[in-house]
C-alpha cells in the first residue's frame, strides 16, 4: 500500500520549518533547492492540500501544515527509535526487559537500580511488575518476568540462578489503638484468633500457590501487595506479622505497635533470581549490579 507522506518527506518539511527558508534547508540536507520544492509539491498533490501558503514573498505553513509537521515529528523520532533498537540488538542489547519484584521489597533500591541503568542510555523498554509469594517464581517459570527480585521460600528445581541479596526480620503488630496494644506479656493463640488476620495474597498463576504467616483467626482479609497490608494493619483493621524494614517509621511513630507472640516466625532470605542461558547485555548488568546493591 503506497503512503504519500514518507520519513523522507517529513525530514524535508521539518527542515524547511527550522531553517526557515527552502534554500537554507537544502544546504541542511546536503540537496539542491529544486529536490526540496519537488518533494513538498508531490506531497501536496498526493495527499490533495496545500501545506504552504505561497502568496507572501516568503512561503508559510497552511495549517494543514502546521498539523502533518506536528504530528510527523513524532512519527520522525518513533523512527529514530526504531534504527537504534535495530542497531543495539545487534550489539547484544535485548529492546525488552521486565522485572518482578516481589512486594516484600522496598520500592526505593530497585528505582536506583532502574535509574543507574538510564544512564547507560540504551533503548530498552523496562517493565516493573509487583508479585507476593510464589508469584515471582511464577513470573519466571510463565517467561512473565527476565529478573525476578526478593523471591523466598523453597529454591525450584530447573534452569534457574539465585542470588542472596538479604534476610528479611518479620514483627507482630498491632495498630495502635487496638484491643491488643495494651497487652502485657506474650501473645498466644488463644488471645489472638479473636482478631482478623490481614495477609498479602499468592500472584502465582501457574506454580502452587504459598500462604506466610497464617495463623487461626476468625478472619481472614487478603490483599494484593504488603503496603495495603501495612496500611490496613495502621488503621486497626487486623493483625499479623510484618516486614521490619517496611515499618520502620510507623513503629517510631506509635502507629504501629510490636508484641511479643508465641508464634514463631523466623527470618526469611531473599533472592534475585533469573534464568541461567539468558545472556543479554541488560539483564547481565541488572544482575551484576544487583549482586552488590544496597536493598535494605
Amino acid at each position: 500500500m503506497h503512503h504519500a507522506i514518507s520519513l523522507e518527506s517529513l525530514r524535508v518539511l521539518h527542515a524547511i520549518e527550522r531553517k526557515g527558508s527552502f534554500s537554507e534547508a537544502a544546504k541542511a540536507l546536503f540537496k539542491v533547492p529544486s529536490a526540496l520544492t519537488y518533494t513538498m509539491q508531490k506531497l501536496e498533490s498526493e495527499l490533495g492540500v496545500e501545506l504552504f501558503d505561497r502568496s507572501g514573498k516568503r512561503a508559510t505553513l497552511t495549517q494543514a501544515g502546521l498539523i502533518l509537521l506536528n504530528e510527523g515529528q513524532g512519527i520522525l523520532d518513533a523512527a529514530e527509535r526504531l534504527e537504534e533498537k535495530v542497531k543495539q540488538v545487534e550489539s547484544g542489547w535485548e529492546t525488552q526487559l521486565t522485572i518482578a519484584k516481589d512486594t516484600i521489597m522496598p520500592n526505593k533500591p530497585v528505582i536506583e537500580l532502574i535509574k543507574g541503568f538510564c544512564c547507560l542510555d540504551k533503548q530498552v523498554e523496562i517493565t516493573l511488575i509487583e508479585e507476593a509469594l510464589a508469584g515471582g517464581w511464577d513470573a519466571l517459570y510463565s517467561n512473565r518476568c527476565d529478573l525476578a527480585i526478593g523471591v523466598t521460600g523453597e529454591l525450584p528445581k530447573g534452569p534457574y540462578a539465585v542470588h542472596q541479596i538479604g534476610e528479611i526480620e518479620f514483627v507482630f503488630v498491632v495498630a495502635k489503638k487496638h484491643p491488643l496494644a495494651d497487652f502485657i506479656g506474650i501473645l498466644e493463640g488463644q488471645n489472638i484468633k479473636q482478631y482478623p488476620a490481614i495477609v498479602v495474597a499468592d500472584s502465582s498463576r501457574n506454580l502452587p500457590e504459598r500462604s506466610s504467616g497464617l495463623f487461626e483467626s476468625k478472619q481472614v482479609i487478603r490483599v494484593q501487595n504488603m503496603m495495603a497490608k501495612r496500611d490496613a494493619q495502621v488503621q486497626g483493621l487486623g493483625i499479623g506479622f510484618l516486614p521490619l524494614h517496611l515499618i520502620e517509621s510507623q513503629l517510631d511513630s506509635g502507629d504501629l505497635v510490636a508484641k511479643a507472640t508465641s508464634l514463631h516466625r523466623p527470618a526469611v532470605p531473599v533472592y534475585m533470581a533469573w534464568e541461567k542461558h539468558k545472556s543479554a547485555k541488560a539483564l547481565a548488568w541488572f544482575i551484576e549490579q544487583g549482586k552488590n546493591h544496597k536493598w535494605f
